[in-house]
């Protein structure tokens, strides 16, 4: 089950201005589920967005790109679960491109301003017949106050729908934030393999929109890892509707963008966090915190190395203290002039690490203690510097093995 995460209350997630959502059953992958949605936008809305960095990256992937690069605007998203349309070739670009085409024809707009995406089963051929049947029911099914269901239907192994809302005053006036993801498994930076999409009713620059995302991501979904496994189908897109009486947020450093800002990157982190707690297989939720380093970049670096050890993450899971595992993680992360003998190491509260070795203070069954907790944090001191990061990570379980091994079946 996942780790300390409920799923989101449908009267708790707040309609946005300008966005209807629609759901239908499509039968893509397994009958009698909810597996296709539809986000319709009011024209003038703006959309920016950022992708996973795949080189083989998805069809629905390349196809959004390219359509959000064009002057004419977003008015709708098409989202498809059961089938990746990844590893398809021309023919997943043809089936991509198809497929919104007829989203177009019936919401009245041109092909070219759908974003597709995909996620599911890599190099099986898109369903475009069971999609385009499904796409009348979708726009039937268009409601502002969709959320919960459309959260729902982006699921593939996520056990728990990932949604959140918030509300925020700038200069008096209530700017409504609502967002949904999905994840579970193949998560990793860049961009944590899921799909996102956060809407608000806010009007923003084209520019600062996409910076936004951009930042917001960077403090979010490129800060977990389940498995190490970066996802051919990535991306997060934030959305602009400009329904709300305030006037464009132009400035980066205003306060309204810096409120705005604050508070879409507090909307992304519920969503990522939530992905790893919703872990495939997950028990625990580790978050790795490294501070006291030259830069960022190295903070991260550690980081990294650590929450994706198979090790660390197999010892998390037994609640074995065996926290060599993670001194090991750190000495190979590649910082070279790494002095081993000023770092400390932390679980929770407890020092384990100190002048190279275990800490005279360490005893077993402190570890043992808070490796038996669900929610734990390892803390690394590097004593280089003053910068830090902070990633969030789960434990690898049998059922992560379980899970992976009949995904297909």
């Amino acid at each position: 089950m996942p780790v300390n995460l409920t799923p989101p209350v449908a009267t708790q997630l707040l309609p946005v201005a300008g966005v209807s959502l629609g759901i239908a059953e499509a039968n893509i992958k397994r009958e009698n589920r909810k597996d296709l949605l539809v986000m319709q936008l009011c024209e003038g809305a703006r959309v920016a967005g950022v992708f996973t960095r795949n080189r083989f990256c998805a069809a629905p992937v390349i196809v959004a790109r390219e359509h959000l690069a064009q002057p004419d605007g977003i008015r709708a998203l098409l989202v498809n679960t059961g089938n990746a349309n990844a590893g398809t070739g021309e023919q997943g670009l043809r089936d991509a491109r198809t497929t919104c085409a007829a989203l177009a024809g019936l919401l009245g707009c041109k092909a070219n301003q759908i974003l597709p995406f995909s996620t599911g089963v890599i190099m099986e051929p898109l369903p475009v017949v069971k999609i385009a049947a499904g796409l009348p029911g979708c726009v039937a099914n268009m409601r502002a106050d969709n959320w919960y269901d459309a959260a729902n239907a982006i699921m593939t192994t996520d056990i728990v729908a990932k949604a959140i809302s918030k509300q925020v005053l700038i200069d008096g006036v209530l700017i409504t934030i609502t967002g949904i993801a999905k994840g579970s498994g193949m998560i990793h930076p860049n961009m944590a393999t899921m799909l996102g999409y956060i809407a608000t009713d806010a009007v923003i620059s084209q520019a600062l929109l996409q910076q936004m995302v951009s930042v917001a991501s960077d403090r979010s979904f490129n800060c977990i890892t389940v498995d190490g496994d970066t996802s051919t189908n990535d991306a997060l897109m934030l959305i602009a509707t400009g329904k709300a009486a305030l006037p464009e947020v132009r400035a980066a450093d205003s306060k309204a963008y810096k409120t705005l800002l604050a508070a879409i990157s507090e909307v992304a982190t519920y969503l990522a966090q939530a992905i790893v707690r919703d872990g495939e297989g997950a028990t625990k939720f580790i978050t790795v915190h490294v501070e006291g380093g030259k830069d960022e970049a190295e903070c991260k670096q550690i980081g990294y190395a650590i929450a994706r050890s198979p090790l660390v993450k197999t010892a998390f899971f037994a609640s074995d203290p065996n926290l060599g595992r993670i001194l090991a993680a750190i000495g190979y992360a590649g910082i070279d002039d790494l002095d081993v003998a000023a770092l400390k190491l932390y679980l929770d509260e407890v020092l384990v690490a100190e002048h190279g070795g275990r800490a005279a203070s360490y005893r077993e069954e402190d570890g043992q203690r808070v490796m038996q907790q669900s929610d734990i944090t390892i803390r690394v001191v590097l004593n280089r510097g003053t910068a830090h990061a902070r990633l969030w990570t789960c434990d690898f379980s049998y059922d992560y093995v379980k899970i992976n091994a009949s995904y297909r079946s």
